[in-house]
């Protein structure tokens, strides 16, 4: 039960309040259904959560949703915007109320923040900076901004931990990851959405949210990719004074991302600025493996030369080789109208159960046919996307949790580009970045690349052989082998030889009846009917009944 699940009685007040915001919003059902109503009685606390307004009961339940996850605070906020990063798990109206969460909050007064500050730094900050701005520059739910001055000059910003939100996210973890067990186990309708795999998956990326140094380490590697690119500007880094709780980097002094006013007056091309956007995150996607998961125009500063700068590396995503190639197959796939490479790789990504293939190829057949006659320039890529994680949920494939960064990056990067440049075509854009990492993959020096690495594995795989035979060979002699077989159908093939041994015993007794009514009728004496002895007429009744059945049987059986 939940209560069984909960760590600690302390967390008994804070499944209250979600229990009873959840009901304020309309879902009471919910509440219901999941065991929590039943789980607080238990441990003597009423659940009075109220009787929803009308006007809320008014608003789609998308809205409501996200209505309660922003009452219930920083968690849920955050649970909400990764959640808008899943296409394939929820529909379009969910993703769009999803992306208005916003998780600015009330700052915190900076003399709260001081006694954490000087302790992760090891002195006062104003004895370390010069000219520290008390009044914040933006005031998130896990942390805020300050800006600062180096004793050089070099103008820098703090990013500041609140004090004590982790044992409150701690708490909210704990309680999402026993509801998710428990809302899996019980609602046989939710449980195609993984929700324990969600949350385990949403855990690990809000626990990195909480350690500002390894955000501090993502901003270096990408620094370091793009070290040879005028183009592109990221923070540097201050390691000196950088810890979990304290991130402190190079302040950029230029246009934000959304300021496209300044942007005209400053004379910048944003034609020239939307493809050198769309050039840096392609490379970080295709190339670098390693990609900002949300480049929306809150995260990007535009500076003289048309150069851009991208900060907060809070959520990130990384590809393996694997899922790279998968990507570039379905990305081909789709711009060349190639049904073939983009049912291949969802057919990758199915994990559990089993999916009607001609069913799933002629969905995306269809989706490829409505495309086929336009012009690449006009096909919006946000909206192919879309599509094809419909698909993915009518035919339950889960996304990867890295993939579904990614779609959400590239509906956003073409969100981006086409508020800079209303004719930004990212399709198109990207048509060349495909064609050239497919053409790579034929070099000469790639094919001997991935050959080495198939002889290697080859070899591996031969030498372990002797040891893997020699522990058969002992399981075989101890009597601990065990086989196990999977066989499809297995039950319907049973009931086959039931429904033929059924047909034998009837055709037997048939027969039976005819050899034995043929014998009666040759006896005289005993009572008659038409003439005919009584007991020979009706074992040929019988008999016929049962010739009937079996030819009935065998002709069914035929069809099926």
């Amino acid at each position: 039960m939940l209560s069984d699940a909960l760590h600690a009685i302390r967390d008994l007040p804070r499944l209250h309040e979600i229990a009873s915001v959840l009901i304020r919003h309309g879902f009471g059902d919910l509440v219901g259904r999941a065991g929590i109503t039943g789980a607080l009685e238990r441990a003597g606390q009423a659940l009075r959560g109220g009787t929803p307004a009308g006007p809320v009961l008014k608003l789609s339940a998308a809205a409501r949703a996200r209505m309660a996850l922003t009452e219930l605070g920083p968690t849920f906020v955050k649970l909400g915007q990764v959640l808008a990063t899943r296409v394939d798990l929820l529909p379009p109206d969910w993703i769009s109320e999803f992306e208005r969460l916003q998780s600015e909050v009330p700052p915190v007064p900076f003399e709260t923040l001081l006694p954490q500050l000087e302790q992760a730094l090891g002195a006062s900050p104003m004895e370390l900076f010069r000219d520290v701005q008390t009044t914040p520059l933006g005031a998130a739910s896990i942390a805020q901004v300050h800006a600062a001055t180096l004793h050089d000059g070099t103008p820098v910003v703090l990013k500041i931990m609140r004090p004590g939100i982790r044992p409150k996210i701690d708490a909210d973890l704990r309680i999402l990851g026993s509801l998710a067990a428990l809302v899996e186990g019980e609602m046989p309708e939710v449980r195609r959405f993984q929700p324990v795999r969600v949350v385990a998956e949403f855990s690990r990326s809000i626990q990195r949210e909480l350690d500002l140094s390894l955000e501090a380490r993502a901003q270096q590697r990408f620094a370091e990719n793009f070290a040879g690119d005028p183009d592109v500007v990221i923070p540097r880094v201050y390691w000196e004074y950088t810890h979990h709780s304290v991130n402190v980097q190079q302040r950029i002094e230029g246009i934000p991302g959304t300021d496209l006013a300044a942007l005209e007056q400053a004379g910048l091309d944003r034609h020239v600025l939307a493809r050198r956007g769309a050039d840096a995150v392609l490379k970080m996607i295709l190339e670098h493996r390693y990609f900002h998961a949300d480049p929306h125009p809150g995260n990007v500063f535009y500076l003289p030369g048309n150069r851009l700068a991208i900060i907060d590396f809070g959520m990130v995503g990384r590809l393996s080789a694997e899922r790279r190639r998968q990507i570039i197959d379905m990305l081909s796939g789709l711009t060349r109208r190639d049904e073939g490479d983009v049912v291949e790789v969802l057919l990758d990504w199915v994990r559990d159960g089993e999916v009607d293939e001609a069913r799933l190829a002629s969905d995306v057949g269809d989706l490829i046919f409505d495309y086929e006659s336009l012009a690449l320039k006009d096909v919006r890529l946000a909206a192919l996307l879309q599509e094809i994680a419909a698909i993915m949920r009518r035919h339950s494939i889960v996304m990867p949790s890295d993939l579904a960064m990614l779609f959400k990056a590239l509906i956003s990067l073409e969100g981006l580009g086409r508020r800079l440049d209303p004719d930004f075509q990212l399709v198109a854009h990207m048509t060349p970045f495909l064609q050239r990492l497919i053409a790579q993959r034929y070099r000469p020096h790639a094919l001997l690349g991935s050959g080495r690495r198939h002889l290697l594995e080859l070899a591996n795989v031969a030498g372990r052989m002797p040891r893997d035979v020699r522990q058969v060979l002992k399981s075989l002699r101890r009597g601990h082998f065990k086989l196990e077989m999977d066989l499809k159908r297995l039950d319907r093939f049973g009931h086959q030889l039931d429904r033929s041994a059924n047909r034998l015993t009837v055709g037997i007794i048939t027969a039976a009846l005819i050899v034995g009514s043929s014998i009666v009728m040759t006896v005289h004496g005993g009572p008659t009917l038409f003439g005919l002895p009584l007991f020979g007429f009706l074992g040929f009744l019988l008999a016929f009944f049962g010739g009937v059945w079996l030819l009935l049987s065998i002709w069914r059986s035929g069809r099926h």
